[in-house]
């Protein structure tokens, strides 16, 4: 029975969680908040919904890009090189996003009579993110299911993963990584050097997947 929502950047991750559930998943949602790989990300997101059968929608949250602060809202050259672990990709935080995007897709989850939301957060994410956190998907998972008539749950099954166990998922199902994106700086290519695509690198060599990806480099 699909009686869920995901939310669905275009991403590796979310892409993976998208094929993963694809038998759950009544409607996948991307949110375009401004940020520099938006406009890369979310045609790979309408387009393997469309894929799939699966309706999908994208809501602007221009208003992130306007009031929030964060490198990822100020174009490629603010963007961070290097790795995740690294204290400058905390720049790339975009203050409480994965709880806005959440609590948007928990109202829309209820007005369809729709059970479950879906967010492909993982691992990895846990240094610079505190919004990807085990204790924050457990917070918003008990307002969803206290705040709804209908109960929403949130479910976050990639939380105590890595990318490469993700990358590994994807494997077995098939996926094709290069119909994703990751880079942060959203250009042409790939960048290969800031903390997504070095990301994305090590989980595809640890998947013992061929890394198919343009980069720039």
């Amino acid at each position: 029975m699909k009686d869920s929502v995901i939310i669905v950047s275009g991403g590796m991750d979310s892409i993976t969680l998208l094929y993963d559930k694809k038998d759950e998943i009544a409607l996948g949602i991307s949110f375009d908040y401004g940020s520099n790989h938006n406009a890369k990300e979310i045609p790979f997101a309408e387009m393997h919904c469309k894929r799939l059968g699966i309706k999908h929608i994208t809501i602007n949250l221009d208003f992130m890009h306007q009031y929030f602060k964060s490198s990822l809202l100020q174009g490629a050259e603010a963007i961070p090189e290097g790795h995740y672990a690294d204290e400058n990709m905390k720049s790339t935080v975009v203050p409480f996003r994965n709880g806005i995007m959440l609590s948007i897709a928990i109202g829309i989850a209820e007005s369809n009579q729709l059970k479950k939301v879906l967010i492909a957060n993982h691992g990895g994410d846990h240094t610079i993110y505190p919004d990807c956190r085990p204790q924050f998907i457990q917070a918003i998972d008990a307002a969803a299911n206290a705040g709804t008539f209908v109960n929403v749950r949130v479910e976050a099954p990639y939380t105590n993963i890595t990318k490469g166990d993700i990358a590994r998922i994807g494997k077995r199902l098939g996926l094709d990584y290069t119909e994703t994106w990751s880079c942060y700086k959203g250009g042409e290519k790939h960048c290969g050097k800031c903390g997504t695509c070095i990301e994305r690198k090590e989980a595809l060599q640890e998947a013992g997947i061929h890394d198919a990806t343009e980069y720039e480099e």
